[in-house]
């Protein structure tokens, strides 16, 4: 479900309109994440740690409004809720799109990502994950600690989907960290809202999925 949003009397109508106009209205923040108790529930608890941080990750967007908000044929609509759309790498080097439905329950999410991601990896070929517009794009590469991410884009597709991206864990003093990189549509986030998210994320992977409040905004 979508609710069709009135520009004209809306908070954003200014910014909405100025950096609508931009070729690339995207900006984009890096920050690293502690992930340690994150990392240990996961493993303690045989779950994927990929799908742990993407369900996490994935609870935050769905708490900020912001994260909800896309831009539809040049109207601007609040989605009820955001699905994931993340790239699967596969055993011979390439990679594929797939498509994950939000769920409250944990572990409904988990048991539907875990076949999804399992189909994608003996896939082959590129085909983009029918997905709509109410999704957020991620991308983990594993393999590399990065400071900054950028994106390939297509200009004369419209496009205002978060891009959310995690690279590979590093140790310091017995503690874990991730890195995370989160581009966002300006016109419709700011760096406010990327904070919000990013404080709301951290706070989802300090705790057990047995305590997962979410507080909305």
């Amino acid at each position: 479900m979508k609710t069709p949003i009135d520009i004209n009397n809306w908070v954003r109508k200014d910014h909405y309109r100025f950096f609508s106009q931009f070729e690339e209205p995207f900006f984009g923040i890096t920050v690293s994440i502690d992930c340690t108790a994150a990392y240990h529930y996961a493993k303690e608890n045989a779950i994927s740690f990929f799908q742990y941080y993407l369900y996490q990750s994935l609870k935050a967007a769905n708490s900020i409004e912001n994260f909800r908000y896309r831009i539809v044929n040049g109207e601007v609509y609040l989605f009820d809720q955001i699905n994931a759309s993340p790239t699967v790498h596969r055993a011979d080097g390439t990679f594929g799109f797939s498509y994950i439905d939000y769920s409250d329950n944990e572990d409904v999410f988990y048991a539907n990502a875990t076949q999804i991601v399992e189909a994608e990896k003996l896939a082959s070929g590129l085909t983009p994950a029918v997905s709509g517009e109410n999704v957020i794009h991620f991308s983990a590469l594993p393999w590399l600690n990065f400071t900054s991410v950028s994106h390939a884009r297509c200009f004369s597709f419209a496009d205002s989907s978060p891009k959310i991206t995690f690279g590979k864990i590093t140790e310091e003093n017995g503690n874990k960290f991730l890195p995370v990189s989160i581009h966002v549509h300006h016109a419709l986030v700011d760096g406010y809202h990327v904070g919000l998210f990013v404080e709301q994320f951290q706070t989802l992977m300090n705790r057990t999925k047995k305590q997962l409040p979410v507080v909305n905004s």
